[in-house]
């Protein structure tokens, strides 16, 4: 029978906890509506953009002076992969699932014999990653000082990434986050950015005249649709992070309530114990009188 004094210690120590845990799911229940709503504002935006160059990209397709951004470099040999996961844990499965993804795509694109180049966003996928692609590790940024994600943020990362491939250092990019769904749904997904790839729009019987032409507003847009694509990531993960650690942080404290009401019972077992066998120590002793 465990010792009374250790099993209230275990006991004082895990309501401790669940305080932590229940004021940890509170928090994330508060942010999870701002992020969900600032990422569920950005998809019309993104969704409407995409269909635009959608239709802009059918017609310069086949175009010798179509952006190099639409067309790519011609070869698929250099993979340049950009994983974006959280700063912080405790938050369930959420950056595992990322880094899972990730691993997995980096790991069939070097059996194949292509070269991988990774690019990582938030210090938890960095941590994941780093034993088994350190070599393949190129830049990473640093979310911890933002406080409130904007679209420069964004902007400044799409820079970077478009300088890359200025400078032919990647043939193919693509960026690895996790789509929001709800609390408790977060779906990892990964879209490929460079060379541009859009959804298949329905046939349309209008045609459209572009003035200035199709190509003159690729050149401008693609850009932008770069960092546009990489805001709605970055607002999708955060969303999703939210979610996620509010799940986990609820499930452990229902965890720790649990945990807590065994204990009591042992405790309450162990002192009826202890009690019983002083009353029999105080009886034998009474009757050896």
């Amino acid at each position: 029978m465990a010792n009374l004094k250790d099993l209230k210690t275990r006991i004082d120590s895990v309501k401790s906890t669940r305080k932590i845990t229940k004021a940890m799911q509170m928090v994330a229940a508060a942010k999870l509506r701002r992020a969900q709503e600032s990422a569920e504002a950005a998809r019309p935006y993104a969704e409407r953009m995409n269909a635009v160059l959608g239709n802009l990209a059918q017609g310069a397709a086949e175009s010798d002076n179509a952006p190099r951004l639409l067309r790519g470099t011609g070869a698929d040999k250099v993979h340049l992969l950009i994983v974006a996961t959280s700063e912080r844990g405790l938050c369930g499965g959420f950056n595992s699932s990322i880094a899972k993804l990730a691993r997995v795509h980096a790991n069939d694109l070097i059996e194949t014999g292509n070269t991988v180049k990774i690019v990582t966003i938030g210090k938890k996928g960095r941590d994941q990653l780093k034993r088994d692609f350190g070599d393949y590790m190129i830049d990473h940024v640093d979310m911890s000082e933002v406080k409130r994600l904007g679209y420069t943020h964004a902007a400044d990362i799409a820079k970077g990434v478009l300088s890359r491939f200025d400078a032919d250092e990647f043939d193919v990019a693509t960026v690895f986050y996790s789509k929001f769904i709800s609390v408790v749904v977060q779906e990892p997904t990964a879209q490929q950015l460079i060379p541009a790839s859009f959804d298949a729009q329905e046939a349309s019987s209008v045609v459209y005249d572009y003035e200035p032409d199709e190509n003159e507003i690729l050149d401008d847009l693609l850009p932008r649709s770069v960092a546009t694509q990489i805001f709605t990531a970055l607002l999708e993960n955060g969303a999703s992070e939210q979610g996620a650690r509010m799940s986990a942080m609820d499930n452990a404290t229902r965890n720790a309530g649990e945990m807590i009401d065994k204990l009591t019972i042992e405790f309450n077992r162990s002192r009826q114990a202890a009690i019983t066998n002083e009353l029999i120590e105080i009886i034998s002793g009474a009757e050896a009188l």
